[in-house]
């Protein structure tokens, strides 16, 4: 009986043996998509960051964004072959995430072309790619191509190429804007017609029939591989003009492509996410909706552990509000898991060494990355619970919220206004959606009143008296070493977050996670001081957003800036390179040398909540 078990494990351990070297985890999928493009002349461009140089988005949601400047005027120091696995992050889907394939977070393969190949190379490599490498049988694969809308004509080109590689014309679909039209990022540039990669789940159609095609409701099909031309530049006026040269873009969400190689009906069924949900699930006391909500709770804290990997710190605006909205997002659902925080220690560590090979800034900030989690749940878990029993005692008394109601759980309690629409459609509540928007305003006028003679309320035109705009002038110079000293002593992720000036002192508002000590506070201070008394030049130059950004200029992220924008750098430019201490976007005015300011004085730190310091200073 015994030799008999023996023989059935034996024979269970080789038949798994031989599943895993049938699948094809991530890992490998990375590895052969580099390799296959590296093999065509294409040079490996390592992920950017996050946090892209472009204002006027908060994250980076396509491979291309780093690369947008080369399909129009620059010339890509690269190469004009380029491939890449970017790290993107996408707001729009935090709503969708539970179900079978929407994401926050995700990983972008991606070929691009700067003015080389085009059409053909880019729809013969891809589907070489995907037949060949992956071994995914050409009866599953379906095509949709750009029908010619909005006087942008039909790509017949495209169509003709996946015809020549034998796909059935029955399995090439068109469409408008809304689906096989891409770009550009932000409010202008790049951009034009796609053509997209469809697998087919099922091999079979819904109640639909032949209706039942790629982007149907009922999930047969998945997008992998988005392949975008580039022949036009679309500005903000919203008009399309040629591009000088032609582009490539495509992009291929590794997750996505994990769920069909490994033949899952999930992304939160592959080697990716496997191990994380097991670990909620096994664990979770109640097991209502356990399948959606632990895939929010495992989605979400991927999410936060790369955001927070870049020094982004919970606040309420930007790129904060959104690293907060997933905090919070997830501390509801383990609280409907029914699980205590404990959990979230464990399956960051686990995010962290599975991607410490890909992404080492993960495991390298891990502890950062918990300490951030840790103070913003301490902060609302607090507010959770009443905030939970002031929103059923509204529903219990009314069938619709209103909007200065909304208002109070997000000012009192911390509820993003996201969190109140959410539980409101569960309980099938209606939110007063405007009103919400109007107490709001409201509020933000009460807060700013009395704020007209602030400098960095309206600006030094407003301050009348000749002395005391002198006064201001120094102290606005003085922000700028301040931040600069700051970020010398402390480290560049620190940002500003906001600005305040009178001629009495300036406030400065940035980034980190703890008080300053005394040495701390003293060592900032003497440097600034250092700087004054070196009477360095104060440079005024002039460039567009991007120039500026590239040269290394710092921004405040909140503002919107003009294409053409004032640039102040401060340093010895008598050297050979110049020695630049600050250099920032900035309106001005400012002092023309240093030692104009005086003696820099802190009077006092603040804080102003989890991860956000205040100073005040003067200068006499």
């Amino acid at each position: 009986m015994k030799q008999k078990s023996n023989q059935i494990l034996m024979l269970l351990q080789a038949w798994l043996i031989d599943i895993l070297k049938n699948i094809m985890f991530s890992s490998e999928l990375r590895k052969k998509f580099l390799i296959f493009f590296a093999q065509r002349n294409h040079t490996i461009v390592a992920s950017s960051s996050l946090l892209p140089n472009d204002a006027t988005v908060l994250f980076t949601t396509a491979g291309m964004q780093q690369f947008k400047d080369y399909y129009v005027d620059k010339v890509s120091p690269f190469g004009p072959r380029v491939a890449s696995i970017q790290k993107c992050f996408r707001t729009s889907d935090i709503e969708e995430v539970g179900d079978n394939r929407h994401l926050t977070f995700l990983e972008m393969l991606g070929n691009f072309s700067f003015g080389d190949y085009f059409k053909k190379e880019a729809i013969s490599w891809a589907f070489e790619f995907l037949t060949k490498e992956l071994r995914l049988p050409l009866s599953r694969i379906w095509i949709t191509v750009f029908k010619g809308e909005k006087g942008i004509p039909e790509d017949k080109e495209s169509r003709q190429i996946w015809l020549s590689l034998g796909i059935p014309e029955e399995r090439i679909r068109v469409s408008g804007f809304e689906d096989n039209f891409w770009g550009p990022t932000g409010k202008e540039g790049p951009c034009g017609p796609t053509t997209e990669i469809h697998i087919d789940l099922r091999g079979k159609a819904c109640e639909k029939g032949k209706d039942c095609q790629p982007n149907c409701s009922c999930e047969r099909f998945i997008e992998v591989w988005n392949l975008v031309f580039n022949e036009y530049y679309k500005n903000e006026k919203g008009e399309f003009t040629l591009l000088n040269k032609k582009g490539v873009d495509t992009g291929m969400g590794l997750e996505r492509l994990a769920m069909v190689v490994q033949n899952k009906n999930s992304v939160f069924e592959t080697d990716i996410f496997h191990s994380l949900i097991e670990k909620v699930r096994s664990s979770a006391k109640n097991q209502e909706n356990l399948e959606r909500n632990s895939r929010i709770v495992v989605d979400h804290l991927r999410g936060i552990a790369f955001i927070a990997a870049e020094d982004i710190l919970p606040s309420n605006v930007g790129q904060g509000y959104i690293l907060r909205r997933l905090i919070r997002r997830v501390l509801r659902y383990l609280n409907l898991l029914n699980l205590s925080r404990e959990i979230v220690l464990v399956l960051f560590k686990e995010i962290s060494r599975f991607y410490s090979s890909y992404y080492p800034e993960i495991s390298q900030k891990e502890a950062q990355v918990i300490e951030v989690f840790e103070k913003e749940a301490s902060r609302f878990e607090k507010n959770l619970q009443k905030g939970l029993i002031h929103f059923n005692k509204l529903i219990s008394e009314k069938r619709v919220i209103s909007g200065r109601e909304a208002f109070r759980l997000y000012d009192t309690f911390g509820f993003p206004l996201e969190m109140t629409l959410e539980l409101a459609k569960e309980k099938g509540i209606k939110v007063e959606v405007a009103d919400f928007y109007k107490a709001f305003k409201e509020h933000q006028t009460i807060s700013r009143a009395g704020a007209h003679r602030k400098f960095g309320g309206v600006g030094i035109d407003q301050i009348k008296n000749e002395e005391e705009r002198i006064k201001a002038t120094k102290l606005h110079s003085a922000t700028h070493l301040l931040q600069a000293a700051l970020r010398a002593i402390l480290g560049n992720q620190i940002r500003q977050e906001g600005s305040d000036i009178t001629p009495e002192r300036l406030r400065f508002d940035f980034n980190y996670p703890r008080p300053l000590t005394k040495e701390e506070l003293a060592t900032v201070e003497n440097l600034v001081n250092e700087k004054i008394k070196e009477d360095l030049e104060v440079k005024r130059e002039e460039m567009t957003y991007e120039e500026a950004i590239n040269s290394g200029a710092l921004a405040f992220f909140k503002e919107k800036y003009p294409p053409k924008v004032s640039v102040y750098s401060m340093g010895n430019f008598k050297t050979k390179p110049p020695l630049i201490f600050s250099k920032e976007i900035c309106a001005g005015p400012h002092v023309q040398r240093t030692s104009e300011i005086g003696k820099f004085k802190i009077l006092k730190q603040e804080s102003l909540g989890t991860g956000l310091r205040r100073l005040k200073a003067t200068v006499f």
